[in-house]
């Protein structure tokens, strides 16, 4: 996945990684560069994947990834150019090489630099106490509601109704898409690595993207994906209080009925 938002503090050395994760490896890919982390299909040959169950094999077998983590019974579905970090903790590690990469990806502090959209935003029709964050578009004939928040990271098109009490981030936003009051969009996934003592968050880097014509009903939650992309396809429709969790894909002209969750 190719990140809009998050920003990537790499590239690291392969050595790094190692360290971080109180590792030894023999190997002569120590003092390569490792550009990004990314999942098995698309990782290339400068980025760091993780390989953690065999029912992702056939990913595996074609993976570009200079690096995996993986455990040490799925090292034969990996390509012999690939570096493999065995462990079998594959998810945590990954969590933490992800946290290096994207620190900014981990928690979702709160905004207090927010401006009024009519101070950024003159011409858009929207209500009182609405507030936007930095890096927003927002197209033509577009409309706002009253208290909502457009938070960092947001693309909205052309024609689209934005209502009351809304907060949207990190999330692409394509034509003539209505999202109805109280929806919550874009924000971190309920993903984390369980630990008796403290639980370790999943960074969450990936964003949400709605296609043309959808509709999300009010009090609905759309989470970003983790690794890649949570989407919403065109001309979908969904009820109230229906909860979409990160890195779900919707398809095209679905009909989601409402307190459902995916």
């Amino acid at each position: 996945m190719s990140n809009p938002f998050f920003k990537n503090h790499g590239p690291i050395l392969v050595q790094d990684i190692l360290k971080l994760l109180k590792l030894q490896i023999d190997s002569n890919k120590k003092n390569i560069e490792l550009n990004d982390i990314k999942d098995l299909y698309s990782a290339n040959n400068s980025d760091i994947t993780f390989f953690h169950s065999k029912k992702y094999k056939d990913l595996a077998k074609k993976t570009n990834a200079l690096a995996c983590i993986t455990k040490k019974s799925l090292i034969q579905y990996l390509p012999s150019k690939c570096l493999k970090i065995i462990n079998e903790n594959v998810l945590l590690l990954t969590a933490e090489i992800t946290e290096k990469f994207y620190p900014d990806s981990v928690t979702d502090d709160i905004n207090i630099n927010l401006k009024l959209i009519s101070e950024i935003f003159p011409n858009i029709n929207s209500g009182k106490n609405t507030y936007v964050g930095s890096n927003i578009k927002i197209g033509n004939n577009t409309k706002i509601g009253y208290n909502t928040i457009i938070d960092n990271n947001v693309v909205i098109g052309n024609n689209c109704l934005i209502g009351s009490n809304v907060i949207i981030k990190n999330s692409i936003i394509e034509d003539n898409v209505h999202i109805l009051d109280s929806s919550i969009v874009g924000k971190k996934g309920f993903g984390f690595i369980p630990n008796k003592i403290k639980n370790f968050r999943y960074p969450h880097i990936g964003h949400v993207l709605i296609k043309k014509n959808a509709e999300i009903g009010s009090n609905s939650t759309i989470d970003r994906g983790s690794l890649s992309v949570t989407e919403i396809g065109q001309n979908t429709f969904l009820d109230n209080q229906v909860h979409i969790a990160h890195n779900v894909k919707i398809g095209d002209n679905c009909i989601i009925a409402g307190q459902v969750g995916f």
